[in-house]
């Protein structure tokens, strides 16, 4: 993971939301690009960025969806 540009700031202090099999720290930044929701996993040491249109998205989804991401939380073998 890399240390966010200077250009970027949080607008408001991380929430951590946990419980005994995962640990996430949820923020909303300001980029370049617009405000942001950075969602970031300690434990896994990665994060993701998602937009207003792409936190939409995932209100169209069925439970079904995320239920297949936990299949293999880690993505096909390399």
């Amino acid at each position: 993971m890399t240390t966010p540009p200077d250009s970027e700031r949080a607008d408001e202090p991380a929430i951590v939301i946990a419980n005994e099999f995962a640990e996430v720290v949820v923020r909303r930044i300001q980029t370049r690009n617009g405000v942001r929701l950075e969602i970031r996993s300690p434990r896994m040491d990665s994060s993701i960025r998602l937009d207003a249109l792409e936190l939409e998205s995932l209100t169209w989804q069925d439970p079904e969806v995320f239920s297949g991401f936990l299949e293999d939380p880690f993505g096909p073998p390399k």
